[in-house]
């Protein structure tokens, strides 16, 4: 089972509130034997695994409940481990469960920092107390990619940090600090050696021999750029002041699980201290550290490569201090010769055409911001910062050599200066520097530095290709693991030795449990009513959906070229089967006959099949349109979803040309679920929930609600956050809980609620109503339309789409376009 991580810009959340209208009585849950459907209980006995509310009547009360239920903290184990897969942290660390394929895993949470030498700290966080610890299930041990570390003896100090004139580079901060480091380590340093975050603060193992002091700190400038003129030497003054001093006893103490919260500022430095050695070693991005070195980078298209990397956190858990490490891949731009890359770029011969306007542009885009070093001065690798590209091929380039203007061009330059030969003339010249002093680079004579990420978004080869990098079987992924921390060596680590961090290089052991799966409740006229689902999945034969729509006006439009009608028709054909076989009522024939249209005339044939169809139909409106899309479709996705849900109240269905060649019943299945829940219609329910036997939610009627909030991506300015709201790992914090759940309540609600989500026949990592809110917000991001400008970044490629940015701080974010009314009803979205 692959483990794969989940998006950082993404934050799931749930809300379980009771629906205010009067409660019904409700039957007590069964226990489940797996042989058949759980049968209700007698009225009189009650067989619920959490208790009853005193007054069934009254709202239930606020607060966590205090619980004096006993469970032994999670331990190491010498049994041998039934799976291997690495449970997931949030970004703070703090573990309160995690769920893998079933499995819960306990841990703690909580984070304070209280009576600590800090001051009290914004950080601060307190989540629900845990009302027990969790029984249900079948106990098994699994492996972790968790790694015990001792906790120091040693006290923590914190020194600020002022360096002048001001840096805003993290790397040229930490060159300086370095170079104190090397220069004054055995005399004003007291031999002690700081960890840096890069930035403000600095922290010591023991106190310096000073309170305050002043540095100045000489280094040779990168000069990137594109001055001619040699390195110069920079002073910076750095003045290093003592803050506050941390003792370890109240992280010892939260670990004991003698305290409720953590000390977030303890943990946040040794986390500090441990990637202080890698961060010198690797390429360091958020909580993540790449390297070429570690597995042989693999193409990724159009210039760029993926290179795989390492995740590192430490981590509070019930059984102690742990270091989390995780593999991770992320893309960079090859280090190819320029010229190189553009033809990967544009996926044609770029050394004996001209380039166009849209080549142009797309090169623009994708080279502004990026590092190059010169090739053709020998030894001297001279780097700089691409700001453009020129409008004029390399011949036709002049610029003044004197005060006298006078011109010279750049080929007489560069032969004349450095005997170099431009061989491709036709070719723009890459600008480097600033815009009032322009300095001119030939692209043959330029490499793209190595190790620079890549951020702006992937186009669907490109995440394709991702993708099959990242996803590894679990033993695999486990010995990845344990060959970078080997390779890391932590106890050799002087930055560890110096603060006393021990890390073990064994991967943790941790008693979990399997959870059972929820029955499943489907329609009385099929075949099988009920459905206990196998390793979180399950198939749609012989069962019809429970609340099976009718879709009586449907319409169809071919975007792609390569799909001829007779392809197109029996695609349709063989889906409104599915949909009818799946339990809806499904006509089997479209209102018009399909139609062909290009991708960019989008509105017009969208607005053409809308009318022509409301006027075959005597006024009444589709219900339905099915579009059949190119497999790569740049904006055309977003465009068709913006236009049929802002503006014409057109719920619609795309299916990939791939899809509509190799036509397979399961992918038919699964797009008539979506279609179904579009309608308005419910697939599956929970057969619990059906016969009320869902402890406290079952006993007042209740709406439980997702949320999520999705970030725009690294260049999107324009882009606000939006908020709305597959056996992977998920991890929950219990913010908090008026409820009263107990452990086994709460984790097993969650645990049958992602075997409900609409759109597969498979339980799913995060609960499927966060699920929907990701989908509904990831949604809007289609409905939102920036000015496309040549100087914004906007452009051509598969993965371009609608995407701006705004310049000198104006606000360029437009409100987002209603949903007509017909749209809001339905998960649309799905």
């Amino acid at each position: 089972m692959p483990v794969r991580q989940m998006k950082e810009s993404s934050e799931q959340h749930i809300v379980i509130k009771p629906h205010p209208q009067n409660h019904m009585n409700k039957a007590p849950k069964a226990a489940q034997n797996g042989k058949g459907p759980p049968s209700p209980p007698p009225p009189q006995e009650n067989h619920q695994s959490s208790p009853q509310p005193r007054n069934k009547g009254r709202r239930r009360g606020r607060g966590g409940r205090k619980s004096d239920q006993g469970e032994a903290l999670m331990r190491p184990s010498c049994r041998p481990c039934t799976a291997a897969a690495p449970p997931p942290v949030t970004a703070n660390g703090n573990n309160i469960n995690n769920v893998e394929n079933g499995c819960k895993i306990g841990g703690v949470g909580g984070s304070d920092i209280k009576d600590m030498g800090f001051p009290t700290s914004s950080k601060s966080l307190s989540f629900a107390r845990r009302p027990g610890y969790g029984q249900v299930g079948t106990k098994c041990i699994v492996k972790a990619n968790h790694f015990f570390a001792e906790l120091p003896d040693k006290d923590l100090n914190q020194y600020d940090v002022t360096i002048s004139p001001e840096v805003s580079s993290r790397a040229i901060n930490r060159s300086i600090i370095a170079e104190l480091v090397r220069l004054y380590k055995e005399s004003d340093l007291g031999m002690r050696l700081p960890a840096y975050d890069g930035r403000k603060s600095l922290y010591t193992a023991g106190q310096l021999p000073f309170a305050w002091r002043e540095f100045k700190i000489k280094l040779l400038d990168d000069n990137d750029d594109g001055v001619n003129g040699p390195k110069r030497e920079r002073e910076y003054r750095v003045v290093i002041k003592f803050v506050a001093r941390a003792n370890l006893h109240h992280l010892g103490q939260f670990l004991a699980g003698k305290r409720a919260d953590a000390p977030q500022e303890a943990l946040q430095i040794l986390d500090i201290v441990l990637r202080e050695l890698s961060t010198k070693r690797y390429c360091p991005i958020g909580r993540s550290f790449f390297s070429p070195d570690i597995r042989t980078p693999q193409r990724l298209g159009e210039g760029l490569e993926s290179w795989c990397g390492f995740y590192q956190s430490i981590r509070p858990t019930q059984m102690g201090l742990s270091l989390n490490i995780d593999m991770a891949s992320a893309a960079f731009i090859e280090p190819l010769p320029v010229v190189e890359f553009v033809g990967q770029l544009l996926g044609k011969d770029v050394l004996s055409r001209p380039l166009s306007d849209a080549d142009r542009i797309k090169i623009k885009k994708a080279l502004r911001g990026v590092k190059v070093e010169v090739t053709h001065r020998g030894s001297v690798r001279r780097k700089y910062r691409v700001s453009g590209l020129t409008s004029q091929p390399t011949r036709e380039l002049v610029f003044p050599v004197d005060e006298n203007s006078t011109m010279k061009s750049v080929v007489e330059y560069f032969q004349e200066m450095y005997g170099f030969t431009i061989q491709y003339t036709h070719l723009p010249c890459l600008q480097v520097g600033n815009q009032k002093k322009a300095n001119y680079l030939p692209m043959e004579a330029c490499k793209i530095v190595e190790g620079q990420r890549y951020t702006k978004r992937l186009n669907e080869k490109q995440i394709t290709a991702l993708l099959k990098v990242t996803c590894q079987r679990p033993r695999d992924r486990e010995n990845d693991i344990l060959r970078t921390v080997q390779h890391n060596a932590y106890n050799e680590d002087p930055y560890a030795k110096e603060f006393g961090l021990k890390i073990s290089e064994k991967l943790a052991s941790v008693e979990a449990r399997i959870l059972p799966a929820p029955w499943l409740k489907y329609h009385e006229s099929g075949k099988e009513k009920n459905c206990l689902p196998q390793v979180g999945q399950w198939n749609m034969m012989n069962k019809k959906m429970i609340n099976g729509m009718t879709v009586s006006r449907w319409a169809c439009i071919n975007f792609s070229r390569s799909v001829q009608d007779s392809v197109a028709r029996t695609f349709c054909h063989e889906l409104a089967q599915m949909c009818q076989v799946s339990g809806m009522e499904f006509n089997p024939e479209p209102v018009i006959p399909i139609y062909n249209a290009k991708p960019e005339q989008v509105e017009k044939a969208l607005k053409h099949v809308y009318h022509v169809s409301t006027n075959k139909t005597k006024g009444k409106e589709l219900e339905l349109l099915l579009a059949i899309l190119p497999d790569n479709n740049g904006s055309l996705y977003g465009d068709l979803k913006r236009i049929c849900e802002t503006d014409l109240g057109l719920i619609s269905q795309c299916c990939l040309t791939k899809h509509v060649f190799k036509i397979t019943k399961q992918y038919l299945a699964n797009v008539s679920l979506k279609i179904n829940v579009k309608m308005g219609g419910r697939n599956t329910v929970l057969l619990d929930a059906v016969s009320c036997r869902i402890p406290l939610v079952s006993d007042i009627p209740t709406i439980i609600f997702g949320a999520d909030v999705t970030h725009p991506e690294n260049g999107e300015d324009s882009s606000p956050s939006i908020a709305a709201g597959t056996s992977r790992p998920a991890h929950y914090h219990v913010l908090w809980d008026e409820n009263n759940f107990t452990a086994d309540g709460i984790q097993s609600l969650t645990n049958n609620l992602c075997y409900t989500y609409a759109r597969c026949t498979r339980s799913v990592s995060v609960v499927p109503p966060a699920y929907y809110a990701h989908l509904a917000a990831f949604r809007a991001r289609f409905y939102m339309e920036p000015d496309m400008q040549e100087n914004d970044s906007t452009g051509g490629g598969n993965g371009g789409g609608r995407k701006g940015t705004r310049a000198g701080g104006e606000c360029g974010v437009k409100p987002l376009p209603a949903l007509k009314e017909n749209v809001k009803r339905v998960m649309f979205y799905c």
